[in-house]
């Protein structure tokens, strides 16, 4: 029965369900759910009988379960529900617009910094200029304005290097993970939940999690859970080109980034041309896996996506954790450096859109 247990299996054959539901039965109705629901049902009910099958004869059962439970999730999606802001989000909503207010409030010497910085912490792109906009999606970094997992990576490092003098303790360990998963919570409602963000979210609080238990930490099955516990809390988000990308450049990052990477040589960590390359595999094995996609709903290719990821991410990454800095501490130094940065990377996406 191992393999009935397999969250992979599971959480594949449950998004095929929502897939299906999605996209051959729309405006089915109540009626679907009501003859869906008995039937994914009927494994629960017997449940006593299907641990005493054999396994050839359970496996296929328990998946055909899971299908049906998609497409059951998928049209119930679907039924017109009341949807009032809980206090979590309104006090989000609170605390995006007060961070909008602190960071117009400081002296950027730059009109375009202030706008930057709204697209990169809160997700508001509407103070941008067209130019802008324009810059970023002809260098091909239009994914640098989208709030997704990048940049709640950029925040989980930041916050993990703010907790490390916590201490590894057990009860550390605990409050730590805590604190990020609640931080990377709140970031996500701040930024408008969506589905890139909701995914990356989901990936740091399972990591979190395994790492207080100390359970292993199997990419394969953080990636399936995650999965399927985002289709489960909203079915309908799989028609979205966000969340498909999202998950697609996860699966680069799983399946061919290691490859790509083990084939430097071995040597120190810190040497720089490694880095290099790590940074270069990691672009390439997003590209490989989200390109077909980005295609086919965008007709796009960026094609200096790699330099404009070489160049443009580790800025990016310096001046959100220099704008922070500069948010928290109001430091003119800080401030002055954030401006700084802002510039750079502007120009350098034009030097790339220029070629």
């Amino acid at each position: 029965m191992e393999r009935v247990k397999n969250i992979e299996s599971l959480s594949l054959m449950f998004t095929a369900g929502v897939v299906a539901g999605t996209v051959f039965f729309p405006g089915a109705g109540i009626w679907l759910p009501a003859l869906l629901l008995p039937l994914a049902s009927l494994p629960i009910l017997a449940k006593e009988r299907l641990l005493r099958m054999k396994e050839s004869a359970s496996l296929p059962l328990l998946l055909g379960s899971f299908l049906l439970l998609g497409m059951f999730c998928a049209r119930t999606a679907a039924l017109p529900w009341a949807d009032t802001p809980n206090p979590l989000e309104l006090l989000a909503d609170s605390a995006v617009a007060s961070l909008r207010a602190r960071i117009h409030s400081l002296p950027f010497s730059s009109g375009d910094t202030a706008p930057l910085l709204d697209a990169l912490l809160t997700g508001d792109r509407s103070g941008l200029s067209a130019r802008i906009t324009e810059l970023f999606r002809q260098s091909g970094a239009s994914h640098i304005l989208a709030l997704s997992g990048l940049h709640m990576g950029i925040l989980y490092g930041l916050l993990v290097a703010a907790t490390r003098p916590m201490g590894h303790s057990p009860l550390a360990g605990y409050v730590r993970a805590g604190l990020l998963v609640g931080s990377a919570g709140f970031f996500t409602l701040m930024a408008g939940a969506g589905p890139s963000l909701v995914r990356a979210f989901l990936f740091i609080s399972l990591n979190e999690l395994l790492r207080a238990l100390g359970r292993p930490r199997k990419a394969s099955r953080v990636f399936c859970t995650a999965l399927l516990i985002q289709l489960v809390w909203n079915p309908s988000v799989v028609g979205s080109t966000g969340f498909q990308l999202s998950y697609l450049a996860m699966a680069g990052i799983f399946l061919l980034y290691p490859v790509l990477e083990r084939w430097y040589p071995e040597g120190a960590s810190w040497n720089p041309l490694r880095r290099i390359w790590k940074l270069a595999a990691l672009s390439i094995s997003c590209q490989a896996f989200t390109a077909p996609l980005a295609w086919l709903r965008l007709h796009s290719f960026p094609q200096y996506f790699l330099l404009t990821n070489l160049l443009a991410l580790p800025l990016t990454t310096a001046l959100m954790t220099t704008a922070l800095a500069a948010i928290v501490l109001g430091w003119q130094p800080l401030i002055t450096a954030t401006d700084g940065l802002s510039r750079l990377l502007l120009w350098v996406l034009e030097v790339i859109s220029s070629m």
